[in-house]
Formats: structure tokens, C-alpha cells, sequence
């Protein structure tokens, strides 16, 4: 019951994350992307040092921070896909790959949240 319940967790949080996104002020959250791409960036360090320390809270603490990261690439993904195709983009294969990927990021992490609750 993990995997649909994790489905449909994730359904819900990309529709929502992505009509906000839809829904916004143009360009409204481009500016997120440096905060994403350093918050990745200590993800990747808080993982390497629990690597070593053990910590089941320093793993909880990265499963969360990587699910609400996860989540401002989906509004940061789905803005700029806008602007590429208003500016002339029109390369529909990777705009749809990119929020793929978000969408299984997001599986992912609620698979993992919701395997250790269980």
C-alpha cells in the first residue's frame, strides 16, 4: 500500500506545485534556482558526512529537505518551461523530461518517507 499511496502523493503534490507555478506572476519563481541548486549541494554534503556518522536523523532531515526541494523544482521547472516556449523553445521532449524527472524525485523521496514510517 506504500507505492499508491505514494502515487497519489506525489500526483497531488506536482498538480498543485505546478498549476501554483501556472497560475503565478510571470517569472515569479525563476529566481528559486540558485537557492535549489545549493540546497542540492548540501544535501550532497549532509549525505557524504552521514555516510560516515550513521545518523538517523541527519537521513530523515535529507529526506525532507530533498522532498521540499524537489517540490521548488517543480514550480522553478514548470516557469521556465513557460519562458523557453514563449521565447521560442519549442523542444517539447526535454521540457517533459525535466518535469519527469522532478515528478520521480518526488516518488522517490515520499517512498522513502513513507517506508520508514512504516
Amino acid at each position: 500500500s506504500i507505492i499508491p499511496t505514494a502515487f497519489l502523493g506525489t500526483a497531488t503534490i506536482f498538480a498543485c506545485f505546478s498549476l501554483s507555478a501556472l497560475y503565478a506572476r510571470r517569472r515569479s519563481f525563476l529566481y528559486l534556482g540558485g537557492f535549489l541548486l545549493s540546497g542540492l549541494t548540501l544535501m550532497l554534503l549532509s549525505s557524504v558526512v552521514n555516510a560516515f556518522m550513521r545518523s538517523t536523523w541527519l537521513f530523515t532531515a535529507n529526506l525532507y529537505l530533498a522532498l521540499m526541494i524537489m517540490c521548488g523544482f517543480v514550480l522553478f521547472d514548470t516557469q521556465l518551461i513557460i519562458e523557453k516556449a514563449e521565447g521560442g523553445d519549442k523542444d517539447y521532449i526535454w521540457h517533459c523530461v525535466d518535469l519527469f524527472l522532478d515528478f520521480v524525485n518526488i516518488f522517490r523521496e515520499l517512498l522513502m518517507i513513507l517506508g520508514m514510517t512504516e
